[in-house]
């Protein structure tokens, strides 16, 4: 235990010296993350010796794999080599790594259809990582922004190894599902016409980062048991701050925009807060009123960058709640393990005598019961007003579509799932 406690403190003095002055957020919270774990050992939330060198393992291997990827990639890759490149796009960042299914994958990966999933088994848990550097050849943001190739595929690797494997949900495999849904809203006319390198670049990069380092709870679980996250940031959208600093504890300790003015990268580094705020759930009544106010309005001018970025929120906020738009097998999936998360959640709660969170008790909530309520409240008004700012495209007709059918499916197992009344009938001769 004490060579534990003296590695995860070597490793917070370690992280929070990387960072300038200015990120007194972000060295607060690495260094303050042992004092939490005592906080729940106090409330005799603890694990043995042998439970806490099992959690430390995956990490260690998650760990380990990063760094074998990134040596592979510096001594395989032909631009660090110098061997002349294949084309003036290419990052040539993981093409050693790719299978040859993962590479079909990646030259449909505007399908709607795309199954991360088995991509991600494809990629070997890379998904992240190579789905990101492909769509920054794709859009030739290297070249656009005058990015650092290493200091990229390093950004990339922290920011996907930052994310919890164990979360059902809130994992690289959700950011990626993100980041491709992001990708498809890109294609689309009206967006693909008007934003910029930089638009492009803000709105794929905050859809990677916008769950980082999610602990599987929520904002009233933090809350109520006094988390050092939700005094740090005043019980308001927690969660998505701690997500922002750890984005921009990233971009600084890999030097991604060193190369740019103080003010360029401050500004990105606003622009990406103001992207990852926006998908708190808290929120959705504000943005879904502004969309639907500059709609019947008529007054969205994407000429404008004001304009552009409140699309670029709406976009995120989409993809982030697209998986009840997704084909019903990829769509059920991601059902399953959202609710599973709030399970998980709701038995912690009970076993530490604490109130229930709202839909993750699995005593009284189903999850038929839970994604028909999601749909009808948070997710058709959203893709309600998307689709009135897109028109009728191909993706937006097949993402109602799915939704409609993927409502009525759950509907039918809620109703199959409920005690049906006795039939007075039944018993007489």
């Amino acid at each position: 235990m004490a060579r534990h406690t003296h590695a995860l403190g070597a490793c917070c003095r370690l992280r929070g010296g990387s960072y300038p002055l200015v990120d007194k957020h972000i060295r607060k919270e690495r260094k303050s993350e042992f004092e939490w774990r005592k906080h729940l050992q106090l409330q005799s939330w603890h694990f043995s010796a042998s439970e806490q060198q099992r959690e430390l393992e995956p990490v260690r291997r998650r760990k380990l794999k990063t760094l074998l990827s990134f040596q592979r990639f510096c001594h395989a890759s032909r631009l660090l080599r110098g061997a002349p490149p294949r084309g003036p796009e290419s990052l040539h960042l993981v093409d050693s790594d790719y299978l040859g299914q993962a590479a079909h994958m990646l030259s449909k990966v505007s399908s709607w259809d795309f199954d991360v999933f088995l991509f991600d088994r494809l990629t070997n848990g890379n998904g992240l990582v190579t789905l990101m550097c492909h769509l920054f050849n794709v859009y030739g943001l290297v070249q656009h922004l005058q990015l650092d190739v290493v200091k990229l595929h390093r950004f990339l690797s922290m920011v996907q190894s930052d994310y919890h494997s164990q979360n059902p949900y809130h994992n690289a495999v959700h950011a990626a599902d993100v980041i491709q849904a992001m990708y498809c809203y890109l294609q689309e006319t009206k967006l693909s016409e008007q934003m910029s390198p930089l638009d492009v670049f803000l709105g794929l990069m905050a859809a990677a980062a916008h769950d980082v380092d999610h602990p599987g709870i929520n904002q009233p679980f933090l809350i109520k048991t006094q988390h050092h996250l939700a005094s740090l940031y005043q019980n308001m959208s927690v969660l998505e701050s701690h997500h922002w600093r750890s984005t921009v504890g990233m971009l600084r300790e890999s030097r991604l925009l060193s190369h740019l003015p103080e003010d360029v990268s401050q500004g990105i580094e606003q622009q990406l807060g103001s992207l990852i705020l926006a998908t708190d759930m808290s929120r959705q009544g504000e943005f879904l009123l502004g969309l639907r106010a500059h709609l019947d309005q008529q007054d969205l001018d994407l000429h404008l960058a004001p304009h552009r970025h409140f699309i670029l929120q709406i976009g995120l906020k989409c993809a982030d709640v697209c998986n009840s738009c997704r084909v019903w097998p990829l769509s059920k999936q991601w059902s399953d393990r959202v609710c599973e998360e709030f399970f998980r959640q709701g038995d912690l709660e009970r076993k530490f005598n604490l109130e229930i969170s709202p839909l993750c008790d699995q005593r009284a909530d189903s999850i038929p019961a839970i994604q028909t309520g999601f749909i009808s409240y948070i997710v058709e008004p959203l893709f309600a007003e998307w689709r009135r700012f897109t028109g009728p495209s191909a993706l937006s007709r097949a993402m109602t579509a799915h939704l409609r059918r993927n409502k009525a499916r759950w509907k039918s197992l809620l109703h199959d799932a409920q005690p049906r009344p006795p039939d007075p009938e039944e018993g007489i001769p």
